[in-house]
């Protein structure tokens, strides 16, 4: 994409040919003018479409060339942070909401797969949240305790289960989400993107908004080429917002993420990792996370960015702690590599924001995009179409707030990933 092989890698070779989505040429009208093509902003487009309403997307790049076409593809419930501090954070009422609506989010995912038919190598198995020493299993055991206190169909299982289904020893339990699971995301966001092309929205890429003109009744985004002429403007541009709406960058911390993947595997091979399919990730600090394709290859990433000196030591880093993880893969060499950014806001929590009348936004998904964008992407539908007001959202609406620090936060864990994928393999 954008001929760099590193910005999509695997996902890019495989997935399915994206619908057709020319650029905006000439002056158009709509209800709905929806900015970046990812999860939250085609998840919008499809529901608004569907009921009626008029929508015109606009996307700088391609479809899906943000986080939502680079990242694992764990399609995970709630948030990064534990079930029982989103009250704290968030309040008594928006807490418990959020926690509902996200710990359903992954089920609103395979349903929307299956119900447009979207190829995406859509894998509802669970993930496993792998503990990494006592630490690690302190954590996990506290999450699990959490989760079921609400109900929620997570097991915690011992080191021994742990092995059968990963396929290593390294770990000291892990914590197995049923609700959750896998896709290949490029796929899906081009699967959301055809669905709602049928539906009745207009896609338009390489349609960078150059401005937005706040015309009283309505707002004018403009494009090298045209422009889009409505009452609600959706920015749905998260990590990748650029210089329109630069509040939404400066609120959030960019951390980059790399994948490695290989040729797909023998079936020895993949029989001894993984063997139900499962999607994992452990619980470092400097994490890693790991699962196959539907073709076989074994995918292993984590946080790094591979450009300049960080992508001989983050390669070279994957090889060594992906053989040490699993021994019989160490002659095993990876066939494709990529990486992009996730924005992280200060709590770990994303943000619901009023950018402007009518103009509105989600962002801060701190690595949690596939779920939480879907079904956030849905709420701004919902919103904009009138079905629900502002007090019926999941997050409440807050003021984009500047992280501090930002610019050296980012440059800091930049380097400092380096050196530490620099140092060993890990374990």
């Amino acid at each position: 994409m954008n001929d760099d092989e590193r910005s999509h890698g695997l996902w890019e070779r495989s997935a399915p040919p994206a619908p057709s989505a020319p650029p905006l040429r000439g002056d158009v009208a709509a209800d709905v003018a929806i900015v970046g093509a990812g999860f939250t902003g085609l998840s919008a487009a499809l529901h608004l479409a569907e009921s009626g309403a008029r929508v015109v997307v606009l996307e700088a790049a391609e479809i899906g060339f943000g986080g939502s076409g680079r990242n694992v593809g764990l399609v995970n419930a709630g948030l990064w942070v534990m079930p029982d501090e989103i009250p704290a954070v968030l309040g008594d009422t928006y807490g418990p909401r959020v926690l509902e609506l996200l710990g359903g989010a992954p089920r609103v995912v395979f349903d929307l797969i299956a119900r447009h038919a979207i190829d995406c190598e859509a894998t509802p198995a669970g993930t496993l949240h792998c503990a990494v020493g006592d630490d690690g299993l302190a954590e996990i055991k506290e999450r699990a305790r959490q989760w079921q206190a609400r109900g929620a169909p997570v097991r915690l299982l011992d080191a021994a289960e742990t092995a059968r289904k990963v396929g290593t020893s390294a770990y000291t339990g892990s914590l197995l989400d049923e609700r959750a699971g896998t896709v290949q995301p490029l796929a899906y966001v081009r699967g959301l993107a055809q669905a709602a092309i049928k539906a009745g929205a207009a896609v338009h890429t390489q349609s960078s908004v150059v401005a937005a003109d706040d015309q009283g009744t309505s707002w004018r985004l403009r494009t090298a080429q045209g422009s889009v002429t409505a009452p609600w403007v959706i920015v749905a541009t998260n990590a990748y917002t650029t210089t329109l709406w630069p509040q939404l960058r400066a609120e959030l911390v960019h951390l980059p993420y790399f994948n490695l993947a290989t040729r797909p595997l023998s079936d020895n091979l993949r029989r001894s990792i993984l063997p139900e399919r499962q999607g994992a990730w452990d619980t470092k600090e400097i994490l890693s996370s790991f699962r196959f394709d539907r073709d076989g290859r074994f995918i292993f990433g984590s946080v790094g960015a591979l450009r300049g000196p960080g992508l001989p030591i983050h390669r070279n880093w994957g090889r060594r702690a992906m053989a040490k993880l699993f021994p019989q893969l160490k002659d095993v060499d990876f066939e494709t590599e990529w990486y992009g950014k996730i924005g992280m806001t200060t709590d770990a929590v994303p943000r619901f924001h009023r950018l402007g009348r009518n103009v509105v936004s989600f962002s801060g998904y701190n690595g949690r995009g596939i779920a939480p964008g879907t079904v956030f992407g849905r709420c701004l539908a919902q919103l904009v179409a009138g079905q629900i007001g502002d007090a019926d959202l999941p997050l409440p609406v807050t003021e984009p707030q500047a992280a501090p620090l930002r610019a050296a936060k980012e440059i800091y864990y930049e380097v400092g990933l380096q050196v530490a994928h620099a140092a060993g393999a890990r374990f």
